[in-house]
């Protein structure tokens, strides 16, 4: 079965309440069920919060406001300073790139998984945000969550967040097959899990109305060729340059999604929906959004141009 089949059929399942598997990925599935607690154990628990990010970034123009929702991705787990973290990243890039002030809310706590979603918009309340990013999925393959049950809690956040007019951009799983301390053949039952769920989470966040941005490839060969510099002291979670450049990846697609053009992107191919989302899955930074409001059709823009985040830092 394609991924683009695969996610088609997760986010099907997902939308009619459905929390199954999808073909041979059970079989998958079963494996990371009987292992997954020895890769838990490998990595450890988290002993300690992720730096408070949270204040205005930049100046100048009508200041935007940004909420960071999500698991110890979003929220920068392990680094020492409040401006190496995902959250303070993507807030600082995003004011350099619209010239405007940021003013930043991260939400996100380690060992989030979707259903925490709910939990932390609960936590909002008006005015609310222009702008979401969402990083979730990771700790869902981890603790096997069913991915029907975590695509249709992301669709319900997504939901929640647009009736309030909050553009939303999701970083989607990441692939958890550079992780060290995760042995094979677990390590590429992961990788492959963790990507057939990021193309899901594609199909089900641009149906919502979100945009989304793939790590998967942006975080894959780029961690395992330099593993001493891009993960962290847990060889589980990023450094603070892992970090920028997860952060880096998102920040042209808040912009995007802040500055609406009905002209076509730069850049951007028109696909079925599915068929977008599995390609994401394979290239970093690839960003999906629908097609002039096409729930059917997707934009995919594969070479992301550069933020300016890369040259603030």
């Amino acid at each position: 079965m394609s991924r683009a089949s695969r996610a088609r059929g997760i986010a099907s399942a997902a939308a009619v309440g459905g929390a199954g598997l999808v073909g041979a990925g059970g079989a998958f599935y079963g494996v990371l069920l009987g292992q997954s607690a020895l890769a838990r154990h490998r990595i450890g628990e988290p002993l300690s919060t992720p730096p408070d990010a949270d204040g205005s970034y930049g100046t100048g123009g009508e200041r935007l406001s940004l909420v960071v929702l999500g698991d110890s991705g979003a929220a920068g787990f392990g680094v020492d300073h409040p401006e190496e973290t995902t959250a303070a990243v993507t807030a600082a890039g995003l004011a350099a790139a619209l010239e405007r002030e940021v003013h930043l809310r991260c939400l996100a706590v380690v060992g989030a998984q979707s259903g925490d979603l709910r939990a932390q918009i609960d936590q909002l309340d008006a005015p609310w945000p222009d702008a979401a990013m969402i990083a979730i999925g990771a700790n869902d393959v981890t603790h096997r969550v069913p991915p029907g049950r975590s695509v249709a809690l992301l669709t319900s956040a997504i939901d929640r967040l647009r009736a309030h007019g909050v553009e939303v951009v999701v970083a989607t799983c990441p692939d958890l097959g550079t992780i060290r301390p995760i042995p094979h053949p677990l390590r590429w039952i992961a990788r492959r899990w963790s990507r057939s769920l990021a193309a899901a989470q594609t199909v089900a966040a641009v149906s919502a109305g979100a945009r989304s941005v793939a790590l998967a490839d942006l975080l894959g060969p780029e961690f395992a060729a330099h593993p001493d510099t891009m993960f962290g002291p847990d060889q589980f979670h990023p450094s603070a340059t892992g970090y920028r450049a997860f952060a880096e990846a998102i920040v042209p697609s808040l912009a995007d999604a802040l500055t609406p053009s009905t002209a076509p992107e730069p850049g951007s191919t028109p696909l079925e929906l599915a068929q977008a989302a599995a390609q994401a899955a394979e290239v970093g930074g690839a960003e999906v959004s629908a097609d002039r409001g096409s729930r059917v059709r997707a934009l995919l823009r594969l070479q992301r141009p550069q933020s300016k985040a890369t040259s603030a830092y």
